[in-house]
Parts: structure tokens; C-alpha cells; sequence
């Protein structure tokens, strides 16, 4: 492969096209995950907030509360609990399996450690401490990681071999 300047400098565009695609991508996928997250960790304090009540405070609870909301059962009081707790349990449930079903912490991560990794090739790079050779093996050791991270470039890009 060449190392004359023009290649060099092919090679850190495509470098940083790709980089822009992984900034893209954590941008977007960065809030999902975090939102997933956070919806199955409230959800399911929620739930046990609810059935908190009745389970702890039993029959002095429900009594209680029957007297003070005006219900004509101990039923009408645990009853809607229970069920408002059932919904929240599986809104959290499905918010966490949603995540894990589509891996988004592992993804994030493999992102964050090819750019990176991609910020080091292209310093290296631009600083000659990388044939173009070298540099262009590390940039698709880096990639390979990353196949569900779409490239923004416009069009391919090839590297000629001298």
C-alpha cells in the first residue's frame, strides 16, 4: 500500500467519516438506553411502593384506608393496588428486556472503544507514527467490532495498493 500523502490523508478522511457514524449512532442510541433503564428501575420501585401498603401494613392498612377514602371493602382498597402494581411490573419487565434484547449496553461500549481506538489510529497516522499500511489494518481490526454502526460516507472509499 502507498504512504504517499494523498493515501494518508484518504485514509483519515474515511477514518473520521467512520468516527462521525459511531458519534451518530451514540447519540442516538446513548438516550434509548438510558431511558430504558431508567423506566425499568422506577417502574419496578413503583410496583413494590404499591403492594408496600398491604403487605406490610395487612388488614390495619386496607381497613384504614377503606374508612378514610369512604370504600365498602377491604377488597376495594388492595384490589386496584395489586393491579396498578401488576402494570408497572411489566412495564419495567419489558422496558428491561427490551434493552437487553437488543443489547444496548454492550453496543454503547463497542462503539466508545472503536472510537477511541479510531482517535488513536489517526493521530498516529497524522503524526507518521503509522505506516498507511499499519493504520489501515488497525482501522478494520476497529470496525469489524462495530457492524451494526452504519458508515455516513457517501460513497466507498478504496485505498490503491502500489
Amino acid at each position: 500500500m502507498s504512504d504517499d500523502p494523498a493515501v494518508r490523508a484518504e485514509l483519515r478522511a474515511r477514518i473520521d467519516t467512520r468516527r462521525a457514524g459511531i458519534t451518530a449512532f451514540l447519540h442516538d442510541v446513548r438516550p434509548r438506553r438510558n431511558r430504558l433503564t431508567n423506566i425499568s428501575i422506577v417502574s419496578s420501585a413503583l410496583a413494590a411502593v404499591l403492594v408496600a401498603g398491604p403487605a406490610v401494613g395487612g388488614l390495619a392498612f386496607t381497613n384504614s384506608v377503606k374508612e378514610e377514602l369512604s370504600i365498602a371493602t377491604a377488597a376495594g382498597v388492595w384490589r386496584p393496588l395489586c393491579v396498578a402494581a401488576l402494570i408497572v411490573s411489566l412495564v419495567s419487565v419489558i422496558s428491561a428486556n427490551l434493552s437487553k434484547s437488543q443489547d444496548l449496553a454492550a453496543r454503547v461500549t463497542a462503539a466508545e472503544v472503536c472510537n477511541t481506538e479510531l482517535e488513536g489510529v489517526a493521530t498516529s497516522l497524522q503524526f507518521g507514527h503509522l505506516t498507511v499500511e499499519e493504520a489501515a489494518e488497525q482501522y478494520h481490526q476497529s470496525v469489524s467490532k462495530i457492524p451494526f454502526v452504519e458508515d455516513l460516507s457517501d460513497k466507498p472509499r478504496t485505498f490503491e495498493q502500489t
